[in-house]
């Protein structure tokens, strides 16, 4: 795929007078381009640690047989076998970016061996905690869910932190997939999660070693709006809690994200609209998103992947950044995909 985002650009000059070629000094990027690194990526986390971005992507491996498996999923594909391991990528300004291999192996978590997915992250107590899928498990007789591991470094190595899923079953039918950790105002973390069309909530202990039950008892609440497929983002701006999920089939040219608005993280949500779909003109399939909200300011970015135009195959998802813009009603507005990506951003001074 084409190198025109990877860190510098080079040119050639021409000096006939001095009848010889000389290279000229590197140039630096304007934008970050979008894809905004090589490689076929998806589900992509943004995070904000000191003065570095950070994005930690599902690798999203092609391979086009079945995979040979114990699993109940006669359909699974030997993609997901492959996919074992999590890559990170940092910047200082979202448009030179580095790639950091491996942050993550199931080599060093003992319980899963397949289908590592959607990671989410945040940090406590200096340390970087790192939520993941494994396993793709399709009933509560499989071994897998959703997993913390944990580093004294956001490039890692990450390490298991339980030695077994954090959610390993069926709640309310929502699948343990599609993680994602949410800090409200007052300091209290969330898990927001869910495949298979439903999404829960439930309290994290603030060791992440499990889940606070809530005041009736129960773990796990239910807040799945209309439409919801998979893939939850939640954040607060200007006292409102948004809710974003994906909709459609994640291989298809529909895939898409929606959102809604409630007044704290249990909604109740009612589905708005659609704020991130394909353009026929530049890519389709574009979904799967986080968002990043740069310190002290009202900017917002959407980190989301997408499918080149023309090109069917599932897996074949990029990186993205665009800009995420609010109207003075505190509504989303339709997010306008481009090829340029965004202009470089640097974090403000701790």
């Amino acid at each position: 795929m084409a190198l025109r985002n990877v860190f510098w650009l080079g040119s050639v000059l021409l000096l006939s007078h001095a009848g010889f070629a000389q290279k000229a000094a590197p140039t630096p990027l304007k934008t970050s381009g979008n894809p905004v690194f090589p490689g076929w990526y998806a589900d992509p986390e943004a995070a904000i640690f000191g003065s570095q971005y950070w994005i930690y992507p599902t690798l999203s491996a092609v391979v086009g047989y079945t995979y040979p498996t114990d699993q109940a999923d006669p359909n699974a594909r030997i993609s997901y076998a492959q996919q074992v391991y999590l890559d990170a990528f940092s910047s200082p300004d979202l448009v030179h970016w580095t790639k950091h291999p491996h942050v993550l192996d199931t080599a060093s978590v003992k319980w899963a061996h397949r289908a590592v997915w959607a990671p989410a992250i945040v940090a406590k107590g200096g340390r970087y905690y790192l939520f993941f899928g494994a396993n793709d498990i399709q009933n509560d007789q499989q071994r897998g869910g959703i997993g913390v591991a944990v580093a004294d470094n956001p490039a890692g190595p990450f390490k298991d932190y339980l030695g077994h899923p954090l959610v390993g079953k069926f709640e309310n039918h929502a699948q343990p997939i599609d993680q994602f950790v949410f800090k409200d105002a007052d300091g209290k973390y969330y898990l927001v999660y869910g495949g298979w069309q439903h999404c829960n909530i439930a309290r994290l202990k603030d060791d992440f070693t499990g889940f606070v039950p809530f005041a009736d008892g129960t773990v796990f609440k239910s807040i799945t709006p209309q439409g919801y497929v998979e893939g939850p983002v939640m954040f607060r701006r200007q006292g409102k809690y948004y809710f974003m999920w994906s909709e459609g089939d994640w291989t298809g040219p529909d895939y898409s994200v929606a959102y809604a608005v409630g007044s704290s993280p249990f909604g109740p949500f009612r589905r708005v609209g659609k704020v991130l779909q394909q353009d026929v003109k530049i890519a389709t399939g574009a979904g799967h998103h986080s968002v990043l909200h740069v310190p002290g300011t009202d900017r917002w970015y959407i980190v989301y992947h997408r499918r080149p135009l023309g090109d069917a195959e599932g897996n074949h998802r990029e990186v993205c950044i665009d800009a995420l813009h609010f109207d003075q009603a505190g509504r989303i507005l339709p997010v306008k995909l481009t090829t340029q990506g965004v202009r470089a951003e640097p974090l403000p001074p701790l």
